[in-house]
């Protein structure tokens, strides 16, 4: 069965905090008419401080998309196969024994995909499938471990590499003055992050059902208008709410494999902001020292969008608290609105 072992974590290393990005805000718009709304809304993200592929000065110039999109595809090249390697060695898994690479982002484009380079860079076999996913946003994390599990249920024995790089300042809009945009101005971060899923063997997460679940007439609450100047992001009021309904799908995928979503030993949830974390301990009837990990990543690296499931994965790892046959929970949220939930049972190599 399918496991989900330790993913790889790297995150830039040019660095601004919390106190940095409220004065930076009071700096560009001292006359905003919702200034102090919005530097209340940052503060209480819990962030206390993101990384960035660039300096904060360098990113607030916006030189354009053609340069935006050469910076992110020199920078991915740059940052990426480190990463992958590493990820591979803590699997122990070799790279010609990869079948397929989930590739996700939602901060840049390239094609061929970065799957295609990296099949190249890495000595993959030439007949490695691959998988890009761009337009899932932040529930791209728990859409890859998905179709990671999907492909290792088709073709027993596989091994799938996930690859999320997320350069979220790439997509810094100075015209875009909106409280959701001044909020997602101190929100995101930039992060890369890698793991495998093992068709057999393996420590981690044993992966044993997935499921998706898409919030009726809710698709424009988080979107991209896509310009001549790239993707500005669009985030609606009623995005901090979705977890109210949300919980359910969560609980009912827990049902159908005859357990009780309340009472699972782990949770690895998409750290959107602190509300979500909030609302999932109160729906879920379970206590906010289970969204540690999650807030964790959000308290130190922001929001890095598809990367944060994988971090949050990564520091249960480090704890160590998992033990052989703990039952537990992952779970994506983005852009639909969509969740992308996994349950698995945690293994060591062996068991």
């Amino acid at each position: 069965m399918a496991v989900l072992c330790k993913p790889a974590i790297a995150v830039p290393e040019h660095v601004i905090t919390n106190e940095e990005t409220l004065e930076l805000a009071r700096k560009l718009h001292p006359d905003h008419p919702q200034l102090e709304l919005a530097l209340r809304l940052i503060k209480n993200t819990g962030v206390q401080k993101r990384h960035l592929i660039q300096p904060i000065e360098t990113v607030l110039k916006h030189p354009g998309l053609d340069e935006r999109s050469a910076v992110f595809e020199a920078e991915s090249k740059a940052r990426v196969p480190a990463v992958v390697v590493k990820a591979l060695e803590q699997a122990e898994v070799e790279p010609s024994q990869i079948d397929l690479i989930v590739y996700v982002s939602c901060t840049g484009f390239m094609m061929p995909s970065l799957t295609a380079w990296l099949i190249n860079k890495l000595g993959l076999r030439p007949e490695t499938r691959q998988l890009p996913i761009a337009q899932l946003g932040c529930a791209a994390g728990g859409a890859a471990v998905n179709r990671a599990h999907d492909f290792c249920s088709a073709y027993p024995g596989a091994n799938v590499l996930i690859v999320a790089c997320e350069f979220c300042s790439l997509c810094y809009q100075p015209t875009d003055l909106g409280v959701g945009s001044l909020l997602s101005n101190g929100l995101f971060g930039d992060g890369i992050a890698a793991a495998v899923v093992r068709g057999e063997g393996g420590t981690g997460m044993r992966l044993e059902r997935n499921g998706s679940y898409l919030i009726p007439h809710t698709e424009e609450w988080i979107s991209y208008a896509v310009r001549s100047t790239g993707f500005h992001f669009q985030l609606d009021k009623r995005v901090p709410g979705t977890m109210e309904p949300l919980s359910p799908a969560l609980r009912a995928v827990a049902e159908q494999h005859q357990w009780d979503v309340g009472t699972l030993d782990f949770y690895i949830v998409h750290a959107g902001g602190p509300r979500i974390l909030d609302d999932l301990s109160h729906f879920l009837g379970v206590p906010p020292e289970a969204f540690r990990f999650s807030r964790a990543t959000l308290t130190q690296y922001g929001n890095i969008a598809s990367a944060v499931v994988l971090d949050a994965l990564a520091r249960m790892f480090d704890e160590k608290s998992a033990l052989d046959g703990h039952q537990g929970l992952l779970a994506g949220f983005g852009p639909g609105i969509t969740a992308e939930m996994s349950l698995g049972t945690w293994a060591s190599s062996g068991s």
